[in-house]
């Protein structure tokens, strides 16, 4: 029968009578394919909602219920053998418990009471009138855990005592509780959590966050374990309070295992990922209970001290920025190191925690750290005693302070300069310079110019200083490191912003453009177009006004194209009575100092400026910024846009508002939000679309419909988009010169992957077509050369050294003259290149020897040349230290000595069965399954893909494989996988067998259509698992995964 369909949104199933009724409407219909990873769920809901009519209707009839049961698992088993070998019992019964022996009468068994909604259901809990309070459930059900995950924004006494008989009596049967909770608000109570410790050390488990800034945690909720796997949650607004759990207005969802897995399993990986989080630090009374008191007094304000807790441990933000340091250094061998990272983000702290690592292996190590204020030194110095644990560490060399050992000197850049001709140059192994743009160029040049230091670091909101001038070229031209934008709005070390991009009606197609692609507006027809505008002074006003609580309290900085231009809106804004200013370059230090004052007092509304405020200037609390000119430079957008990003009492967030024309078609919107986003471009695309869904908590990136087009349309045609955008960038970038893959990067701003990012898109064939010197094309380039975007992953050091000296022969080694490592090598690179070559009709023949792929190779010289481009660009600017597996010694079993693979190098699957001998230029045997074990290396490899569907988010899927922290990682096996199976026994007892566990993770399956390399992860042991078909069992890795991946394959992010 034809169902009646009603406009709307649906996500069902389309059977035949749906497909009917739809006929009539075929324009309005949306159909989707269902994706393969979640067509089960879907296909199910469908399935089970038909059952349930189908067993209703039976009601009554319990042995026809079973038998219908049984006959639909003997048509299920078809498709999944043995699904009819344990048919439901007729007429069926329901099992409610399985009871332990009782200690004393071993006749009879011990059950905990059941509670009183079923385990298979789940509830909204309401402190109603007729139902059962959230606490008097929560005791009902305790007494059948196992275990307690308890996740609390505060607890107080009041609030656990209702609990604490329960409780009790779980730990004293040696049942662990786990408690996270903080310091939020002062609320949490030192009574409560020292009964809670006190109930049984070894069973419980607390954690807290001191955490003053931000508040990390506002969630509640429980999570009570059953190894029956009927486990259930408590999901909502109660804290521990009494008033919470008994007759608050509080709301609570209540979640059964049974009835909603994946949401359990999303609960299950978040607990582990906060607890395994450096922000939460384990809780013992007698040595904690002082430091908890001082952090609630400090929350409430009434403590005078203001004690801040230093973390002994980096971030992981911080780990990723100390591990591309070290590789920066055992790696490129580079000890000039750039840190750029905004301020609050803790760059002093990984600094010291730098020169503790150095500290470790050269213990007679010197330092220097240099500043230009005296409470950065005094703060500094207190930072290092602290990560170092050495209170006698270091000395001030600052005013009236002089050092007396002149081995750890923290130093004005004054008195250095005062002193410079008496310093010896090498007199320091470390120098460590903080901000270099808050001092004169000239002090910190002779600076500089006069050490000579092993090691080097710079640290630095910005690279550019206020004089406009880089500082880059101390540092061989390039940063180290830095905490991208959204990695610290992720962690909460900055406020949330609330972007608004806003058209404005003008015209700057018209406005004359210099530079090409990556050159700026002319500055004084951009001023001219601006300047006198009141329509667009009206447009501001307006939206100011809808979009702040009041104009008159707002605290901003208004980044204008001139002085005329910043004159003209502080003049605009106080005749329609918002209080301004103009600062610019003419501006007095007294003026500029009075306008921060009395904006952060509330006199002044708003400073309008050119560009005082790009670089590191510190107004935490101005809560909004208004671009009132196009920014060509990403950099300087993320340096006007940071001003606004600093933490300041009762500030919440950030608003932005940026005015948008229509632009000429060489700006480059797709920079900036990139760099807000940390999206790809092809991603970027679709987030415009979608209206940026997965931005860090609390951000938000709202265009009008008008600027959307606008930046869509710019996006879209960037240089970088079309094939001849970038031929007319190398035309411009090589003004008749010759120029290499590594200096037109540089020079264009593109990214390798932007330009290697479809097929037929190599940097051979833009030379050709700019016209410049170009070698000979050999028979197949065309081809050949289309897929060099195939090899952009490679990364691991001594495979990309042998690439390199390989191709700078002129001629074509011999086989003979490789090793069996190179000839590997040279093999992974050709799969890598051409695929499996065993599958083509075109390629199955071509290459039956290694010298055969050599001589061809040899035969394209364009190609062979920017093969050794490319791999030495792939080389220099690899993030990340690999270790060869022969280097692991005794972590891996000898059989894989010889295979060619390094830990945390990027492989691609037809490179990894070629390292273990599955494909080479003879034979060729596939990996079809996620996997496989290998009898000859004694290994299982398990290959991992983190988001399992094409969709952005699937919480069916999204919670079966991720990072519980850098060595601890969850697992799902395949769906047949029981414990007493031959694979479940050698993954549980595999250290006992002499088997290895090696692990490569992949974020994703294909990125813009390719499929994409999996990252080794190395050898891993097996801790423990739950369930069976399939077992989620948590391995742990012999060698730390990077930070970056780990911040990347974790559940939650920050």
């Amino acid at each position: 029968m034809a169902k009646k369909v009603v406009p709307g949104l649906y996500e069902t199933l389309i059977t035949l009578g749906l497909d009917q009724a739809l006929e009539s409407e075929p324009d309005h219909r949306v159909d989707r394919s269902l994706l393969t990873e979640d067509a089960h769920v879907l296909l199910t809901r469908h399935l089970g909602s038909e059952l349930h009519r189908a067993l209703k209707s039976l009601a009554g009839k319990p042995s026809e219920q079973a038998a219908l049961i049984n006959r639909l698992l003997e048509t299920l088993d078809a498709a999944l053998p043995g699904s009819a070998d344990d048919p439901v019992k007729s007429p069926p019964e329901a099992l409610h418990a399985v009871g332990t022996p009782h200690p004393q009468f071993a006749d009879q068994s011990v059950t905990p009471p059941r509670p009183s909604i079923p385990l298979s259901a789940s509830d909204l809990l309401v402190n109603a009138r007729h139902e059962p309070r959230v606490g008097h459930v929560l005791k009902q059900e305790i007494p059948s855990a196992d275990r307690i995950d308890l996740l609390c924004a505060f607890i107080r006494w009041h609030g656990l005592r209702i609990l604490h008989d329960e409780l009790q009596e779980h730990v004293r049967r040696g049942k662990k509780l786990r408690v996270l909770t903080t310091t939020y608000m002062g609320a949490t109570e030192r009574k409560a959590l020292d009964a809670l410790y006190e109930m049984h050390p070894e069973n419980v488990e607390i954690r807290v966050c001191y955490e003053e800034k931000t508040t990390r945690l506002h969630a509640k909720a429980w999570l009570l374990h059953r190894n029956s796997g009927f486990s259930t949650a408590f999901v909502g607004s109660s804290n521990l309070s009494h008033s919470a759990l008994m007759d608050g207005m509080e709301w609570n969802v209540r979640l059964s295992h049974a009835e909603t897995p994946a949401i359990l399993e999303k609960f299950r990986a978040t607990f582990e990922d906060y607890w395994e989080d450096p922000l939460f630090e384990p809780y013992d009374p007698a040595r904690d209970s002082e430091k908890l008191d001082r952090a609630v007094a400090a929350t409430k304000g009434t403590d005078a001290s203001n004690i801040a807790y230093v973390d002994l441990k980096p971030y992981p933000h911080q780990s990723e920025i100390l591990e591309k340091l070290a590789t920066e250094r055992a790696r490129h061998q580079r000890f000039r190191n750039l840190v750029v990272a905004a301020t609050g983000t803790g760059k002093t702290m990984v600094a010291a925690f730098d020169f503790a690592r150095h500290r470790r292996e050269n213990p007679d190590a010197t330092l220097l750290f240099v500043a230009h204020r005296k409470e950065i030194l005094q703060q500094s110095l207190v930072a290092f005693r602290t990560v170092l644990r050495d209170g006698a560490f270091g000395e001030l060399w600052v005013d009236a302070y002089k050092p007396t050992r002149f081995e750890h000197v923290f130093a004005s850049i004054q008195t250095l300069s005062n002193q410079l001709e008496s310093l010896n140059p090498d007199a320091f192994d470390f120098v460590i310079v903080d901000e270099f743009h808050h001092a004169a160029a000239r002090t910190y040049d002779e600076l500089l110019a006069h050490l000579d230091p092993k090691i080097l670091v710079g640290l630095t909101a910005t690279p550019e200083r206020a004089d406009g001038q880089s500082v880059l070229h101390w540092f061989d031209g390039r940063m180290a490191a830095e905490i991208r934008l959204w990695e610290a709005l992720d962690r909460q070390l900055l406020v949330p912003f609330q972007y608004f991009g806003l058209h404005d009606n003008t015209d700057l197609g018209q406005v004359a453009w210099a530079g090409g692609a990556f050159g700026k507006y002319n500055q004084g027809a951009l001023e001219n177009l601006y300047t006198n505008d009141h329509a667009r002074v009206d447009l501001v006003l307006r939206e100011l006004q809808d979009k702040l609580v009041s104009v008159g309290d707002m605290k901003a900085l208004g980044f204008c194209v001139g002085i005329d231009h910043a004159e003209f809106m502080a003049r605009e804004f106080n005749k329609r009575g918002i209080p301004s200013i103009a600062l610019t370059s003419q501006s007095s230090k007294e003026e500029r100092d009075s306008a921060r004052q009395r904006l952060i007092t509330g006199d002044l509304c708003c400073i309008f400026t050119v560009d005082l405020f790009n670089e590191g200037v510190d107004i935490p609390e101005v809560d909004t910024v208004l671009f009132l000119r196009p920014t060509e430079s990403v950099t300087v957008f993320l340096q006007q846009l940071g001003r606004g990003l600093r933490h300041a009492p009762n500030k919440s967030c950030l608003t932005v508002m940026d005015f948008i024309g229509n632009a000429n078609k060489n700006f480059r919107f797709d920079h900036r939000y990139r760099a807000l986003t940390g999206t790809t471009r092809r991603e970027l695309e679709e987030a415009l679309n979608d209206g940026f869904p997965y931005l860090p908590a609390g951000c938000s990136i709202e265009l009008d419909a008008v600027a959307k087009d606008i930046v869509l349309k710019n996006v879209k045609e960037a240089v970088g988009s079309t094939r001849s955008s970038v031929v007319g960038e190398l035309r411009s970038a090589a003004k008749g010169k010759d120029i290499g893959l590594a200096e037109f990067i540089h020079r264009s701003g593109l990214d390798i992957e932007e330009l290697y990012q479809t097929k037929n898109w190599y940097f051979t064939k833009f030379r050709r077509e700019a016209g410049l010197p170009t070698r000979e094309p050999g028979p197949e380039e065309d081809e050949f050369g289309g897929r060099l975007n195939r090899i952009l992953h490679i990364d691991a050091a001594d495979r990309l050294a042998f690439y390199r000296s390989l191709f700078q022969k002129d001629a074509a080694p011999q086989e003979k003259d490789l090793s069996e490592t190179q000839r590997d090598y040279l093999h992974m690179l050709h799969f890598a290149l051409w695929g499996d070559t065993h599958g083509s009709k075109k390629y199955r023949d071509r290459w039956p020897q290694t010298q055969d792929i050599l001589d061809h190779i040899w035969a394209h010289p364009a190609i062979k040349h920017e093969l050794f481009e490319l791999l030495t660009y792939l080389d220099d600017h690899a993030t990340h230290v690999t270790k060869p597996l022969a280097e692991l010694d005794n972590k891996v079993t000898p059989e894989l000595h010889t295979v060619p693979l390094s830990l945390h190098a990027r492989y691609t699957l037809a490179e990894i069965r070629t390292a273990f001998g599955l494909l080479t230029p003879e034979m060729s045997n596939p990996i079809r399954e996620g996997v496989r074990y290998l009898d000859a290396f004694k290994s299982d490899l398990f290959f991992v893909t983190l988001e399992k569907t094409e969709a952005h988010y699937s919480p069916q899927t999204m919670y079966q494989d991720y990072a519980i922290s850098p060595t601890r990682f969850h697992w799902e096996s395949q769906w047949n996988t029981s414990e007493s199976s031959p694979t479940g026994q050698r993954y549980v007892q595999h250290e006992s067998m002499g088997t290895n566990v090696l692990l490569f993770v992949r974020q994703k399956k294909k990125v813009g259509g390719q499929s994409q390399p999996y990252v080794f992860l190395g050898p891993a042991v097996y801790e423990s698992h739950e369930g069976e078909r399939p077992m989620a069992v948590e391995w742990r890795l012999k060698e730390a995964m990077p930070s970056d991946w780990f911040l990347g394959s974790k559940v939650v992010a920050g």
